[in-house]
């Protein structure tokens, strides 16, 4: 029986392709889900094997909805990385593709892919609305299935040709080197059997209320071992006002000597740690993973 990945769809959004980058469909079987939240409780729940999400994009930083919901709504570790390309397209129904910019009224898409191309949108379409999507390919559906409406959506090539749509413009985006950061999270830790030259351990860090400086000494632990930080972020325990963890990425394995040893300095202190996920990196520009 085929494993079931669970990602953002519909179909065509860019979370399907990177699951399908990272997935081989051949022996996976690719299930679309709703929201992020949904594809991480179906993980939960059993009903996929394992779920890919968006956590960081390299324009619009952390996509907070991944990481409140696996800090605060499940344990599931993060298995895997991977870095994927973003190509923003604006897309258009091929009925309204001599509509004049300054007569489109609205355009549609999920919240991170309009703030990926903000100064794009504000000089192009100064008048046009901007209405939020679930995902990007729901977008590419609406529009697809108002023909008379003189409406533009932001999304995936793939998008485009599934949906029939004409493709305006291909690099929307603000900024060059648009990369998405997915992870792969599961019920369980497995190992790949493809290798990865980097490695990482995903650790959310509770600092003591009564110790001055405590995040000064956590971040020292990592620094005089040499332990490169590449991610660093405060969020609220959602218990009051004021109240915040710590989510750190760490580059080397929980199993290291090294960080296991800067795990045990901090929790000395009295802060309380809790490994999210220790994970092979990939990128787009290795093959697919088996």
């Amino acid at each position: 029986m085929l494993k079931k990945i669970g990602y953002l769809g519909p179909i065509g959004s860019f979370s399907h392709e990177a699951a399908e980058s990272l997935f081989q469909s051949n022996i996976y079987e690719h299930t679309p889900l709703a929201s992020i939240p949904d594809v991480i409780s179906s993980v939960d729940k059993g009903s996929v094997d394992l779920g890919v999400v968006p956590v960081e994009n390299a324009i619009e930083g952390s996509v907070t909805a991944t990481l409140d919901w696996l800090v605060h709504q499940v344990d599931l570790p993060i298995i895997a990385e991977f870095l994927f390309p973003i190509s923003q397209c604006i897309l258009t129904h091929p009925e309204q593709i001599h509509t004049p910019e300054n007569q489109i009224t609205k355009i549609l898409s999920h919240p991170q892919a309009i703030a990926q191309c903000r100064v794009y949108l504000k000089e192009k379409y100064p008048q046009a609305e901007w209405v939020f999507t679930e995902s990007t390919s729901q977008a590419a559906a609406l529009v697809a299935e108002s023909p008379s409406e003189p409406w533009i959506c932001i999304g995936a090539k793939q998008a485009a040709i599934l949906n029939g749509l004409e493709i305006l413009e291909s690099h929307a985006e603000d900024h060059p080197n648009n990369v998405t950061r997915f992870i792969v999270i599961s019920k369980s830790v497995e190992t790949w059997k493809k290798d990865s030259k980097q490695y990482k351990t995903s650790l959310q860090i509770t600092l003591p209320s009564d110790y001055p400086g405590a995040l000064y000494q956590v971040l020292a632990s990592f620094s005089w071992r040499k332990i490169n930080l590449t991610h660093i972020e405060s969020r609220p325990t959602k218990t009051g006002l004021g109240n915040y963890f710590f989510l750190i990425d760490a580059q080397l394995p929980v199993d290291h000597v090294l960080l296991k040893g800067t795990i045990e300095e901090i929790e000395a202190i009295g802060c309380q740690t809790r490994v999210l996920g220790s994970y092979p990196c990939f990128s787009f520009l290795e093959q697919a993973i088996h």
